[in-house]
């Protein structure tokens, strides 16, 4: 964190740790504007988590969220006002502290400071407003007539979808122009969680830089997106910049709305409550399940659409296995409360895990969905859904909880032309193109196409995008490429076993192996060494280098 001088009332930068408030304080500012909403990234702590340290340091704190890119005047005017009451020196951040200088900017022009003098001292700060200003000189929208930048394709997310799919298309095209629009340093191989969360991998094995993985020859445009134009194939940046494309391919994740669960983000990574789901809550899992010697340990799941659909359980799991190891098992009441009616969407995969449940003791409680949590009184309330619709609360104690949050497509996809009714990016399920908006595109865990979330569908789905854009670019006249749903939820029963799960749409069976080589419905110790020792590297030597071992498309008919 490097704080980023405007002038000498404020400051901005990229998203701080609660252990950088500290030396924030000692620095001599007073006073935290967070512009930034809870959710938005996977290592981003909570508003609560910087509010206490704040707190404790003897700075006031003050909670502002903007969605990224979505600055309205109303927005600047609010944070004007805030501003303007708040004790000074103020230091603000966001993800990258473009939208805290965004804001200011734009309420300093409301208030008659003049263009230029905004223009040097955010440029002085190494934030260029200069769309910004042309945002102010046409009344408040951003022109799309002219652009800052245009590519032929232009890929919103640099997640394994995304960076998979430049590497794809880089290897069939090399001269090929793309640029990659994503704000985050730093690249994430999610699917370790699970094995950070149960003691196998460090945490650091699991992280790289973005700039390390961004194929060569494809340019990164470091910011978040404000907006789609479609009919002016246009996308609209944070700080008013224009990107104009050709093709558009939209992989930017989804959004893990913690703020959806009352109470949860107060309580996150301490008195026992912890998630697989954030980087830097995933030691702490492990962390809390060394440190269980008896009680009660409760485990959720939300309502699906989530990433990883069977990541819930694997906490489960590898927890209860330890405790097994350890000689604790008896001394551990374990509870799963799923908010969906089964333990998983593939029934073929279900009889080897429910032994598991049995071996662990295991209390399943379905149509249970997380809705309130007190971390200090170890208290959760579900709410529970019977078989005629009929709702009730249900308490529950805990002495560790591990959680898992409601999940939704980013806010600036929900938001756009590019979304179906419920907020997802709205693509033929077989070729993934855009279902009414020729030129764009969709894959990854954003998209509607009803798949398992998984990196493993991001690695069949990156050839067929590439596929079918060229296709459209007129480099080939081959047929569509056909995506079949393919999804793998390696499923970790125990240390050292896995019932790899591996189907398609409609739940139908596609395996990888043959069954004498790995049965996936049963526990396998080959499926463990898969995930434990050959996963990591195909995912950082292959998948992401366009390397697309056992992932070529199959062609229509």
């Amino acid at each position: 964190m490097q704080a980023k001088p405007i002038n000498a009332t404020i400051s901005v930068s990229e998203q701080i740790m609660p252990d950088a408030v500290a030396g924030i304080a000692a620095a001599g500012f007073k006073t935290i504007i967070c512009n930034r909403p809870d959710g938005e990234g996977v290592d981003q702590p909570g508003f609560a988590e910087i509010e206490a340290a704040a707190k404790a340091a003897g700075l006031q704190a003050v909670y502002q969220p903007v969605v990224s890119g979505k600055v309205k005047d109303s927005d600047a005017a609010a944070f004007g006002t805030l501003f303007a009451s708040l004790p000074k020196p103020v230091f603000a951040y966001c993800r990258t502290g473009t939208r805290s200088a965004t804001l200011w900017s734009l309420s300093e022009a409301a208030q008659g400071r003049p263009l230029p003098e905004i223009l040097g001292a955010t440029k002085a700060a190494g934030y260029d407003m200069a769309a910004v200003a042309r945002r102010i000189a046409n009344g408040g929208r951003t022109p799309t007539d002219v652009a800052d930048a245009t590519h032929t394709v232009v890929i919103i997310g640099g997640g394994a979808a995304g960076v998979s799919l430049a590497a794809s298309l880089k290897s069939r095209q090399p001269e090929l122009d793309i640029a990659i629009i994503d704000p985050a340093e730093i690249h994430y191989y999610q699917p370790g969680w699970t094995m950070v969360g149960g003691g196998i991998f460090d945490p650091a094995t699991t992280a790289k830089t973005m700039a390390s993985l961004i194929p060569p020859g494809v340019r990164w445009i470091k910011a978040a997106v404000a907006a789609f134009e479609p009919e002016k194939r246009s996308v609209i940046l944070d700080g008013c910049r224009v990107v104009k494309y050709t093709a558009l391919v939209v992989a930017p994740g989804l959004k893990l709305n913690w703020a959806g669960i009352e109470g949860l983000t107060e309580t996150l990574g301490r008195n026992g409550v912890t998630s697989n789901y954030r980087y830097d809550l995933a030691p702490y899992t492990w962390e809390c399940v060394q440190g269980l010697k008896a009680g009660r340990a409760v485990f959720t799941q939300p309502p699906m659409p989530i990433k990883c659909a069977g990541a819930p359980q694997k906490a489960l799991y590898l927890s209860a296995d330890h405790w097994r190891r350890a000689g604790r098992l008896n001394d551990i009441s374990i509870d799963f409360f799923n908010a969906g009616a089964v333990l998983f969407g593939v029934a073929a995969y279900v009889p080897a895990l429910m032994r598991y449940i049995e071996r662990y003791h295991a209390q399943l409680h379905f149509q249970h969905t997380l809705t309130r949590v007190d971390g200090p009184a170890h208290r959760a309330w579900f709410s529970r859904t019977d078989a005629d619709g009929n709702k009730t609360t249900v308490e529950a104690e805990f002495d560790m909880m591990h959680v898992v949050p409601p999940q939704t497509a980013p806010d600036f996809i929900r938001v756009s032309p590019l979304a179906d009714a419920a907020g997802w990016v709205d693509v033929d399920q077989a070729t993934l193109r855009h279902k009414t908006l020729p030129g764009v595109y969709g894959l990854g865990d954003a998209c509607n196409a009803p798949n398992a979330k998984t990196a493993a569908a991001a690695r069949k789905q990156a050839p067929v995008v590439a596929h079918n854009l060229l296709k459209d670019l007129g480099a080939t006249a081959e047929a569509d490429a056909i995506y079949d749903g393919y999804g793998s939820c390696p499923l970790t029963v125990e240390r050292g076993k896995i019932v790899l799960a591996e189907f398609g749409y409609g739940g139908k069976l596609l395996p990888s192996f043959p069954a004498w080589l790995i049965d996936g419905t049963q526990p396998s110790h080959l499926a463990w060494l898969l995930k434990e020792r050959m996963l990591p590297p195909i995912y950082w030597q292959a998948m992401l280098r366009g390397r697309e071992w056992m992932a070529s498309p199959e062609l229509a008919q």
